[in-house]
């Protein structure tokens, strides 16, 4: 039920999607959501905490499989797949964090706690010995990675999005390897 609602909630955003909705993409009724959450606004946190969360998972277990060379790996990942899916299945940080920025304080709460967990993750995949540096580093990686593809998928034309993920890339590598 949240994957469906997370779903949901990526395709059309929290304004453009409503219970009916949401149920209908759990395969469900809108009263079988209700029993499982309170709210539209209840459903749409837990959907955030586990989308960020799905990401944090990601990262380290690309950390494990790949060493040293997790980052790229990630960094192509995301820029690569996460970046041409179908919305429903895009990274929550970059297709919920413009809805959650008008959510109430409860719900950018979890995004934040959320998500200062991914930065950690990265943070600790980096080369570098000052803990404060490596953090910048990572969310300097997450605002590039996650910015860079909201705006490859918003233009029309494929090659200006490629353009853009390259670009995006370069940057993301430069930053990941500065120890």
């Amino acid at each position: 039920m949240i994957a469906a609602a997370g779903r949901g909630f990526r395709r059309k955003g929290f304004g453009g999607i409503g219970v009916d909705g949401l149920a209908k993409e759990a395969d469900v009724t809108s009263g079988a959501f209700y029993g499982h959450f309170p709210s539209k606004d209840a459903a749409f946190k837990e959907a955030v905490v586990a989308g960020v969360n799905e990401l944090r998972a990601a990262i380290e277990t690309l950390r494990a499989e790949h060493g040293a060379k997790w980052i790229e790996v990630f960094i192509d990942f995301y820029l690569g797949q996460k970046r041409t899916c179908e919305l429903g299945s895009s990274c929550a940080l970059q297709s919920l964090a413009p809805d959650v920025q008008r959510a109430d304080s409860e719900i950018k709460g979890a995004f934040e706690a959320e998500a200062d967990r991914v930065a950690r993750a990265i943070a600790d995949g980096l080369p570098g010995k000052a803990d404060d540096v490596r953090m910048r580093r990572a969310w300097a990686l997450l605002s590039i990675l996650s910015g860079g593809v909201t705006l490859a998928r918003s233009v029309q034309d494929a090659a200006a999005g490629e353009a853009i993920a390259q670009a995006v890339r370069s940057a993301a590598l430069a930053i990941a390897r500065k120890g």
